[in-house]
Formats: structure tokens, sequence, C-alpha cells
């Protein structure tokens, strides 16, 4: 399992900037002249690793970069009017969503059971 916020999304991009990155995520990013920044309240849009659909957080955000899709196919969150933020998948949580996870235990729990789960495939 791999929970990545902000420059851990950067790292899963498949580049920065044209560099190459670990190509995990079907996006690329870019450098910005802009600051993104801000507290965000933030809904699960559907089950992920990190939580139930339905679930509400808190966390920040804090970038000047863009990701291009902003979202993918299952997107980890959304907030205000956006569509949908991140990517999501059983294994994976990648956003610039910074989430307060001392705030959201059940967040941290979730992610211990996918990585206790993740073990136990690979011992068998």
């Amino acid at each position: 399992p791999v929970a990545a916020e902000c420059a851990g999304l950067l790292y899963l991009a498949r580049s920065l900037d044209g560099a190459p990155m670990c190509g995990v995520l079907p996006a690329d990013a870019a450098m910005t002249d802009s600051l993104t920044l801000g507290y965000r309240s933030a809904v699960a849009v559907g089950e992920t690793l990190l939580a139930r659909r339905g679930t509400r957080v808190r966390g920040h955000e804090f970038h000047r970069t863009a990701v291009e899709p902003r979202f993918g196919e299952r997107p980890a969150w959304q907030w205000r009017s956006h569509s949908g933020e991140g990517f999501a998948s059983d294994t994976i949580s990648a956003s610039y969503l910074h989430v307060h996870w001392a705030g959201f235990p059940a967040i941290a729990g979730r992610f211990l059971d996918a990585a206790r789960a993740c073990s136990e495939e690979v011992s068998q």
C-alpha cells in the first residue's frame, strides 16, 4: 500500500516538468507560478485505501505544481466545487491533500490493515 501526499503524488506521476518520475500514476506534473495554499474539508468519493465512501477529513494543500489529469478513474477526495482530486485504488491513495491523520485514526487503521493483508499475501 502507498499513501502519497503532495510531493509523493508528483513522485508517482509519469513526469515532472518533462523529467521521468516513477510512472505509477497516469498523470504528468509541471511547476507553476501560482501557489495553492489552504485548509480543506474533503470527502472520500468512493471506497479507497484510506477511507470509506463519504468519510470527511480535514487537511491542507501547499504546492506550486499542477497535475494533469487532476484525478484518476477513482478520485481520492472531493472538496468545494472540484469534481475530484487525486488518484485512488485498493492499494494507492495519492493527492495534494495533506490529511491530518491524528484527527482521523480510522485512516491509519485502514492503511495498517492493507499493509497486513499485503504482507500475508507475500508470505504465502
